[in-house]
């Protein structure tokens, strides 16, 4: 039985395996958390674009006549 515990105690396979987890649950977190702070200033910019866009397609533009 102290033979077993030693060699489990030894044991590192999937050590690994949990700090890829660790590293992959981390960065996850640190993608949500931009997400989270930098969502509505990316769509307000997008919005603001988007009516710059709207406005200049709408805006009438005299046509070059030929003489």
């Amino acid at each position: 039985m102290k033979n077993l515990v030693k060699r489990f105690a030894a044991d590192e396979s999937g050590a690994t395996a949990i700090e890829y987890g660790l590293i992959a649950a981390g960065l996850s977190i640190a993608v949500i958390a931009a997400v989270n702070l930098l969502g509505p200033k990316l769509g307000a910019a997008f919005q603001d674009i988007g009516q710059t866009l709207t406005t200049a397609t709408n805006t009438r533009v005299p046509k070059l006549v030929a003489k």
